[in-house]
């Protein structure tokens, strides 16, 4: 009798595990159950989905439950919750969605990929309608027709992260009036804090209001229906719509339920390989602890990226195998209206805290040859330990191009160089693509002045 292989979650890091599975142990029988009516959509896709520079809803899924059961051979159900895990009897309730019908079905090995949720702020008024988050695809499709409704209208976003940040340019093109409320004294505080104060600058010069160093304290509301916000000043103003951006956390309820160990933000507990601490249990995704890659400490940093690879080492070693997960940079990157954003490994004040004696050091360089048309300015931060030049951490602000630049640093940073061999290093040269001393060569070159010799 072959091996059955049950994945709860059907989208990044679930279906990489189940179909990864698939492909090294073909005669496993493997089933998907997905509480959302979408799997194997792109999330990240979803504040552009809102905008309406992504048309439909389908265009963001990249598989379909048909493709899924009938071409992978994986099948694969929408709507259907699992509801509880029976580690002894090593079986799962499910209950369909569509019809409240609960079936028990049995496994031999057990992937969790129960991803993420918003995180819902304990305020009042906080479920009153008119409310909206973005995590799936149906709450993309509600904000997206509100944000139709009200393209005249004012909206809040409470929450100055990258997904506040995006779809506030999105909702600004769409002709909504935008306010941000963001509790830190700046936004993504992660930031160098000069960089920080231009991408206050570009939401501004795109007519969003930003409130800093302020949460909302009370969702004022018209009978049922969400009516404005009162901040934690005092102040008033009314709103047609509010975005909750505030951050996820894990969905390990289920985990936590069924005994398994759990860590940092109750994120599931796993080992290098994804293994829980039921050695017939795997988990992976959004709803797991992870491991910072430069200091070994536990670390939650939930993304697309990270959940595809570890679903794919997951379904790996369920069908026999032994790959580790080697960890994370926290590596990331936006685009706020013309501005880009990038960020991998600690901050200045992670370093510190991590026992580094680390410095910063910032440069700014046009990513061009100066006399080539449309040049844009780069600005760069490193972070080193300042005993050894070992590159800790990078920033970047400025074109385009600071996503692929910061992508070299993310390279420098897992192979453990130091500045010193970062300024060694032979880059590419044209005038239409970079200038002969590259920004990453002057931000390596200037911070080789910080290091003790």
């Amino acid at each position: 009798m072959s091996e059955k292989l049950i994945v709860i979650g059907g989208t990044a890091a679930g279906l990489s595990a189940a179909s990864k599975a698939k492909r090294v142990k073909p005669e496993m029988e493997i089933q998907v159950f997905e509480k959302s009516g979408y799997i194997s959509y792109g999330a990240c896709g979803l504040p552009y989905f809102v905008g309406g520079m992504i048309a439909e809803p389908d265009d963001l899924v990249s598989l379909t439950v048909e493709q899924m059961t009938n071409k992978r051979g994986v099948p694969t159900y929408i709507h259907a919750e699992v509801t509880d895990i029976d580690r002894d009897g090593k079986t799962v309730t499910v209950k369909n969605l569509d019809n409240g019908e609960e079936t028990v079905h049995t496994y031999d090995k057990l992937v969790i990929a129960a991803g993420a949720r918003p995180i819902r702020p304990d305020i009042p008024g906080v479920d009153a309608e008119g409310v909206y988050y973005l995590r799936t695809v149906e709450d993309g499709i509600r904000l997206k027709h509100a944000v139709r409704a009200e393209s005249k209208g004012r909206a809040v976003i409470v929450g100055g992260g990258f997904i506040g940040l995006e779809v506030a340019e999105e909702m600004a093109l769409s002709g909504v009036e935008v306010h941000i409320y963001e509790m830190m004294p700046r936004l993504l505080p992660f930031l160098e804090e000069s960089f920080s104060e231009e991408v206050l600058r570009t939401l501004e010069n795109h007519g969003v209001h930003v409130h800093l160093g302020t949460g909302v304290q009370e969702i004022l509301t018209d009978g049922k229906t969400a009516s404005g916000v009162r901040d934690g000043n005092g102040q008033e103003i009314q709103v047609d719509l509010i975005l909750m951006s505030i951050g996820v956390m894990p969905n390990s309820e289920l985990a936590k339920k069924a005994g398994l160990e759990l860590g940092i933000k109750d994120g599931i507990a796993v080992n290098d390989e994804m293994q829980t601490s039921d050695p017939s249990i795997y988990a992976c995704g959004d709803c797991v602890q992870m491991k910072n890659r430069i200091t070994g400490e536990a670390a939650y940093v939930p993304m697309g990226t990270t959940a595809n690879k570890q679903g794919r080492i997951a379904g790996g070693n369920v069908a026999g195998g032994h790959e580790t997960f080697k960890g994370v940079l926290g590596s990331m990157v936006t685009k706020v209206f013309d501005l880009y954003i990038a960020a991998t490994g600690l901050t200045l004040s992670q370093a510190k805290a991590a026992g580094y004696d680390a410095v910063s050091s910032v440069i700014t360089k046009g990513d061009r040859a100066s006399y080539y048309p449309g040049s844009r300015d780069n600005k760069l931060c490193l972070i080193l330990d300042k005993k050894t030049g070992r590159l800790l951490g990078a920033q970047g602000i400025g074109s385009e191009s600071v996503a692929g630049r910061m992508n070299v640093f993310v390279v420098a940073i897992t192979c453990g160089m130091t500045v010193e061999e970062i300024n060694e290093l032979d880059l590419v040269y044209s005038p239409s693509v970079a200038p002969v001393y590259d920004p990453i060569l002057i931000a390596a070159s200037q911070a080789m002045k910080k290091v003790e010799h």
